[in-house]
């Protein structure tokens, strides 16, 4: 007699259940997290021959150690509140920026007669460098705390108000008029279609902008700044300490990307409904 299999079968084009689907996401995340990992580690290896070799020059490339020492002592000794400072400052005043540009970013998308006056401007304005503004900056608003912040706003704001527009300008016609057809107006067509197809994109503005934000956050701390990551660069290069320069980088760099894994995170929370594919 045959052996009866008492396995249940699998029924073809049946999903599989939701923990099996949990573990492959868990999987194919700890698999991305240790891809990036080994990532930093070629980069600190190559890193780490080039200083030894000093291809560069004699000092001015400091080995890896020298410069994660100089973090290691540094967090005890005033670096660890330059961080504060700075992450502080990104986060206000890039908020700042992303709430004035989200408005300006729908009125672009949604009314195509302020997009065809303002869209230029908004091009025009994303191009100028924000290091460019900071003499102006400093004539009109001092060299106080608000003045750096203007820079950081500045940064955010025409990169949010860019995305936002796209974003809203791409929403397909058909969930408006299917919307339209079953009777909502102009006011519930902006808050039940556009505004739920808008939140990916002003999560996304956020993450660019937080990167900007940290890119402009030397040019910022310019305007006379006596503490945070930025003076703390420009200080160790005025004294040619190579090493507390590249420590200063490399902490922007890690603030950066913990905030967008932070954005990443609240991204997976909100927009579950949209399928953003493997993260």
């Amino acid at each position: 007699m045959a052996e009866i299999d008492l396995a249940p079968a699998r029924r073809v084009g049946v999903p599989d259940p939701p923990s099996r689907d949990t573990a492959r996401r868990v999987l194919a995340r700890l698999r991305n997290g240790l891809l990036g990992l080994a990532g930093f580690a070629v980069l600190v290896v190559l890193w780490q021959i080039m200083a030894v070799s000093r291809i560069v020059g004699d000092g001015l490339l400091p080995r890896p150690d020298e410069v994660f020492g100089v973090i290691w002592s540094g967090l005890g000794t005033g670096l660890a509140n330059d961080v504060l400072i700075s992450s502080r400052r990104v986060v206000v005043w890039v908020s700042i920026g992303i709430v004035a540009a989200v408005p300006v970013g729908f009125l672009l998308g949604w009314f195509p007669l302020v997009r065809a006056m303002l869209n230029p401007l908004v091009n025009f304005f994303r191009a100028l460098p924000p290091i460019a503004l900071v003499p102006l900056v400093i004539v009109y608003f001092g060299i106080g705390e608000p003045a750096r912040g203007i820079i950081l706003m500045y940064a955010a704001f025409f990169a949010t108000v860019v995305i936002v527009f796209e974003g809203i300008a791409g929403i397909e016609d058909k969930y408006v008029r299917a919307a339209q057809t079953l009777g909502a107006g102009r006011a519930e067509v902006l808050t039940k279609i556009v505004l739920p197809f808008s939140v990916p994109h002003i999560l996304t503005a956020a993450r660019v902008s937080l990167g900007i934000g940290w890119a402009s956050l030397v040019a910022a701390e310019l305007v006379a700044a006596q503490d945070g990551l930025g003076a703390v660069i420009q200080n160790a290069g005025n004294f040619l300490d190579i090493p507390r320069v590249y420590a200063g980088i490399i902490l922007i760099g890690f603030c950066a990307l913990v905030m967008d894994a932070l954005i990443r995170l609240l991204s997976a929370r909100l927009v579950r409904w949209q399928d953003r594919g493997s993260r």
